[in-house]
């Protein structure tokens, strides 16, 4: 008897190769809520992965930078599927995603980007600056001139020109 339980699972196409993938099914299958039960927003989003903690969630409902259709809501809104959620970041760009699934319970990375559909825009172009003013460890407090060149490589010559210029009162 137990060679013939060992025998089905050898031949179940299932059981050796997409086990992952029925898993993660799994696991989201667990982190859904129960049917007719609402999940608040900042548990959402921290559960999709658009936050760290589910504490930061709340501070950003608390600030006013967490919107669904167009609304401030509070932490212990109960969002819903087809709800526009709006989250403002850090770096000033903005998170537009629509609620496809409820889940409850922090998921994976991959099943949790299949609980939103993200509308946001894409982020702008990172301008190619060279590092400005980075020294070598150990070369010493930096002279004066050091200063002017790299305060002149910031762009903020003009400031330090105005400055020097300046007569005293």
């Amino acid at each position: 008897m137990a060679s013939e339980g060992t025998q089905e699972r050898a031949e179940d196409p299932a059981a050796t190769s997409g086990g992952s993938d029925r898993s993660a099914a799994a696991s989201a299958e667990a982190a859904r809520p129960v049917s007719g039960e609402s999940v608040r927003v900042d548990s959402w989003i921290w559960s999709v992965r658009l936050v760290k903690t589910r504490s930061m969630g709340a501070t950003a409902c608390r600030g006013g930078h967490v919107r669904v259709n167009g609304e401030r809501v509070k932490p212990a809104y109960a969002v819903r599927v087809g709800d526009e959620v709006r989250l403002r970041q850090a770096g000033g760009h903005e998170r537009i995603v629509i609620v496809r699934r409820l889940i409850r319970k922090r998921v994976g990375a991959p099943v949790a980007a299949e609980c939103y559909v993200d509308n946001s825009p894409p982020p702008p172009p990172r301008e190619a600056v060279a590092p400005a003013g980075i020294r070598d460890r150990g070369t010493g407090r930096p002279t004066k001139r050091d200063r002017r060149d790299m305060e002149r490589l910031r762009g903020l010559a003009e400031a330090a020109n105005a400055d020097r210029h300046r007569r005293p009162t």
